[in-house]
């Protein structure tokens, strides 16, 4: 994954509007290894291969970034983005790393599901 290029990532996010979508969505503050360290409070959120159809994306922020789709019935927002996939022209990956690397969201989007 290389860091984001907010261009390169709205350009994405054009070509992707107004199309049934993928949406893989998640967030974790150290849900998974709330057990080693009682003082982090676990949260997490996970949604994969849910149909959406966003009719404007955009991307902003100075890094990390935030994502807004907005559709017809509301908003898939995601923040905390720093990382984007440039090897995958078909699908738009994207996901935010902690000051140690580890996953903290992640966003995707895709024609095919995931």
């Amino acid at each position: 994954m290389q860091l984001i290029n907010p261009s390169e990532v709205q350009r994405r996010l054009d070509t992707l509007k107004d199309q049934d979508l993928y949406i893989h969505l998640e967030m974790t503050t150290g849900a998974y290894a709330a057990h080693r360290d009682s003082s982090k409070h676990p949260a997490a959120n996970f949604i994969t291969n849910a149909l959406i159809r966003y009719t404007h994306g955009s991307i902003s922020g100075n890094g990390p970034y935030r994502v807004g789709l907005k559709m017809p019935q509301g908003w898939a927002y995601s923040e905390g983005l720093t990382h984007f996939e440039e090897s995958e022209p078909e699908r738009l990956i994207m996901a935010g790393h902690d000051s140690q690397g580890k996953l903290v969201v992640s966003l995707q989007l895709s024609r095919e599901p995931f």
